[in-house]
C-alpha cells in the first residue's frame, strides 16, 4: 500500500527555508531543533534527495530543494487555508448541521421550533431527517439526535430534556364492549395494538405503589406499527388497547376520545434525549440549536397544553 505523503516534514522544509536555520525553523513551529533535523532527515531518506546542504555555520537549499520549494509552500498554504475555512465555519453561525427525530415526536414537537431557529441563523442549513427508526449518529453522519428511551448506549453523549409517561389507554366504547382491566393480569383478555420500535421485549412491566412490580406477557396483538401516531385512528375506533406515550395521547384524553385504565399500575418512564456522538467538540451552530432545543422541550410542552 502506498505511504501516505509526509506533510508534517514538508511544512518543517517550507518552515527551515523561510526561517534560514533549523534552530529559527524550531522556534516557529515551537518543536525542538531535535524534532525539526530528524523530520528532514526522514523526508530526504524516503524521496532518496538531499533538500539541504548543511555546514556548521549555515544551511543552503540544494538544487532539488529549490526544485520544489514553490509547490511545498503552496502545500502549506492550502492547509492553512482549510484549517482557517473550517476554524471559522466551527466558529460562526453557518454551515450545515444534521438531526435526527422520532417521526411523531419530531413532526409535532420539533417541527413547529425550525422556522424560528432558521429566521434567527439564515446561513445554518438543517438537514432533519424523521425517523423511529434509531440510527447509527456516526456511521450515518449525524450532529444529533432527539431520542426517547432509557438510552442505553453510553458510548454517546446524552442530555435529557425531560421525561415523557406512559400510559395504557383505550377508547371508551372498546372498554364499554370488553370491561376495563383493574390488574396488569387481565391484559390477556384483551386486544393489544404494539409499537414496533418498542424495546421492552415480550411483556408489559408494571409497578405498584402497594403491590410492587408486576410483569405481564403482551396480549393478544390484532395491529403492529412502526410509528406510533398510527396507533391512535384505530385507539379511537375501538380497535384496542395500547401503552402510548403522554405526548400523543394528551388531546385525545382531554377530549374524551380516549381513556386512560389503570393508572395506580405505572410503566416506566422514558427519557427524551439530545445525544449526539463521542467527542465533545461540536460547531458553535450545533451548540447553539442544542441550547435552543433546551429552551423550548426541557418542559415538557405537551403538559402545558393540557
Amino acid at each position: 500500500m502506498k505511504k501516505l505523503p509526509d506533510f508534517e516534514a514538508w511544512a518543517m522544509f517550507a518552515a527551515v527555508t523561510r526561517e534560514g536555520s533549523f534552530a529559527k525553523a524550531a522556534a516557529a513551529l515551537g518543536v525542538s531543533q531535535a524534532t525539526v533535523s530528524k523530520a528532514i532527515t526522514r523526508l530526504e531518506q524516503r524521496i532518496k534527495t538531499t533538500l539541504f546542504h548543511r555546514t556548521s555555520r549555515h544551511i543552503t537549499l540544494t538544487e532539488s530543494g529549490y526544485s520544489v520549494l514553490d509547490e511545498v509552500n503552496d502545500l502549506v498554504n492550502l492547509g492553512d487555508l482549510v484549517e482557517e475555512k473550517m476554524s471559522e465555519q466551527a466558529s460562526a453561525m453557518r454551515g450545515l448541521i444534521r438531526i435526527s427525530s422520532p417521526m411523531s415526536f419530531g413532526l409535532n414537537y420539533l417541527a413547529p421550533l425550525l422556522p424560528s431557529f432558521m429566521q434567527q441563523h439564515p446561513d445554518v442549513e438543517l438537514d432533519v431527517k424523521f425517523d423511529d427508526r434509531q440510527v447509527d449518529l456516526v456511521a450515518e453522519g449525524f450532529d444529533l439526535s432527539l431520542r426517547i428511551s432509557d438510552l442505553v448506549d453510553s458510548t454517546l453523549l446524552a442530555q435529557r430534556l425531560c421525561t415523557t409517561r406512559l400510559q395504557l389507554v383505550g377508547a371508551p366504547s372498546y372498554f364499554a364492549k370488553h370491561g376495563k382491566p383493574t390488574h396488569p393480569s387481565e391484559l390477556d383478555q384483551h386486544k393489544a395494538l404494539l409499537y414496533a420500535y418498542d424495546n421492552r421485549g415480550a411483556h408489559w412491566r408494571f409497578h405498584h405503589e402497594q403491590y410492587g412490580d408486576y410483569s405481564q406477557a403482551l396480549p393478544s396483538s390484532c395491529l403492529r406499527v412502526n410509528n406510533g401516531d398510527a396507533l391512535l385512528p384505530v385507539l379511537k375506533q375501538g380497535g384496542g388497547v395500547a401503552v402510548m406515550p403522554d405526548f400523543l395521547t394528551w388531546e385525545a384524553l382531554r377530549e374524551g376520545e380516549l381513556v386512560e385504565v389503570m393508572p395506580e399500575w405505572t410503566l416506566a418512564p422514558l427519557g427524551l434525549f439530545i445525544v449526539t456522538p463521542p467527542s465533545r467538540l461540536r460547531p458553535v451552530r450545533v451548540d447553539r440549536f442544542i441550547q435552543y432545543l433546551k429552551e423550548h422541550l426541557s418542559t415538557a410542552p405537551w403538559r402545558q397544553e393540557t
